[in-house]
């Protein structure tokens, strides 16, 4: 447990043993009627942030702590304020965790956790990896993520990569001729595992795919992979394993919670019940039954520092019917709220439905690498593409036919093909956008 990674977390005033003793209890807690058990800690979180932090005291004054349904759901706007402002009694800025978000929802915000919380999540990630025999302390990464490109930023990023195992693939250029470096980097190095975002990693399997290259033959220490931070489709899964020859495994995490589902050896995307509360909850905030989609709302557990409770992520997703306290399963993760195309028609629909139908058709044979879709009006959406040849009338056909045929018809369509295209600070590739 105890190599230089968990040091390092150690070093920097993070209890790894005190969190991985805790770990350990919470995983035979949830043997037991964990039903009882959650509701407790369910109340203990409240009830201490109602009595420390000034924030949450003032949002619930009037309300009763004894109904969890009343309590509000929070989102980021309650937290754009001073981090100190929002910081529990007992916790200032240098006894804490800080980091922040993305921004991705549209709504960055920095944030605190206590550190055996923060200590509390990396055991968790530790044992969740463990599971397919990564072990972060033996273990090395290659790790396709951004990077901050001025020089103490990406200093920093290469030095945490260096004490935490990992060899990162910067992926703002992704062209064949870097794709070419990247794949000579695994004939050479020992690595056994691949993490990052799925776009990434997905358009590096298909140019493997067109080299007819299996990764696990050329570098055959590798044991999983584990995609992050955006959408990972049923047939891109299939790629992966196909073109790296080693088991696919999705992660759905936040940075200011914890990972909130991680694929299970069984294939089930198995949501995070030992240190978060998941509901999935109606446009009133009423809890809908398993099996419905909703806003995925979480609580964290254990955060002291700073009050996550009933916290809407800005996700919408779907619990599996066979869902349990001890075990409940994310069946579907369907996109970000702020991620809904409205039609003519007054018709809202996911986004990624037009990437799911125009997915579906275009990439048949692996000529189109990647494309998001962009709504400019209304009526109006624009799709931009990278492709080895320019999509055909055709193809541009049966893409409007089929959208129409799962949408509705009188949609304009304007079809731009990239050398490659704009993603985020961050590296992030965002799938839809609504510029309405």
């Amino acid at each position: 447990m105890f190599g230089l990674f968990s040091l390092s977390l150690k070093i920097n005033g993070f209890p790894m043993r005190k969190a991985h003793q805790l770990y350990t209890e919470i995983i035979a807690e949830k043997k037991e009627n964990y039903a009882n058990i959650l509701e407790q800690k369910k109340k203990n979180i409240v009830t201490f942030h109602q009595s420390n932090n000034p924030l949450y005291k003032e949002l619930t004054a009037h309300l009763s702590l004894t109904d969890w349904n009343s309590l509000p759901v929070m989102t980021k706007k309650h937290f754009q304020k001073p981090l100190i402002d929002r910081l529990s009694k007992g916790y200032t800025l240098k006894n804490v965790y800080i980091n922040k978000t993305s921004g991705s929802s549209g709504d960055p915000f920095i944030f605190a956790k206590d550190k055996l919380t923060h200590a509390l999540t990396w055991s968790n990630i530790i044992y969740q990896f463990g599971q397919f025999g990564i072990d972060f302390n033996r273990s090395y990464q290659a790790r396709f993520y951004g990077i901050p490109l001025d020089k103490l930023g990406y200093a920093k990023e290469r030095f945490k990569d260096f004490i935490s195992g990992r060899y990162r693939f910067p992926i703002f250029d992704l062209s064949d001729k870097v794709l070419e470096e990247v794949l000579e980097t695994f004939r050479r190095k020992k690595f056994d595992n691949i993490n990052g975002y799925t776009s990434s990693i997905v358009l590096f399997a298909k140019f493997l795919q067109q080299k007819n290259i299996i990764l696990k033959e050329v570098c055959p220490t590798l044991k999983c992979c584990v995609v992050t931070s955006e959408m990972l489709f049923p047939e891109d899964k299939l790629l992966l394993e196909k073109q790296f020859g080693i088991p696919t495994v999705n992660e759905y995490g936040a940075s200011e919670l914890d990972l909130i589902a991680f694929q299970n050896p069984d294939g089930e995307w198995q949501v995070n019940a030992e240190t978060l509360f998941v509901e999935i909850l109606d446009e009133k905030d009423n809890p809908v039954p398993n099996g419905q989609e909703g806003r995925v709302v979480i609580t964290s557990l254990y955060n002291k520092a700073h009050p996550f409770i009933r916290y809407d992520i800005g996700d919408i997703g779907v619990l599996d019917e066979k869902s349990t306290p001890q075990k409940p399963i994310l069946k579907k993760l369907i996109g970000r709220t702020n991620d809904i195309a409205i039609l003519p028609s007054g018709k809202k629909s996911p986004g990624l439905t037009f990437y799911y139908v125009t997915k579906s058709i275009i990439e048949d044979d692996g000529n189109v690498q990647e494309f998001v879709i962009k709504q400019t009006k209304i009526d109006t959406f624009e799709i931009e593409y990278v492709s080895r040849i320019a999509l055909t009338e055709s193809q541009i056909k049966d893409i409007e036919k089929a959208i129409e045929t799962y949408l509705e018809s009188g949609l304009t369509f304007h079809f731009s093909r990239k050398e490659k295209l704009v993603r985020s600070k961050s590296g992030k590739l965002k799938q839809f956008v609504s510029l309405i």
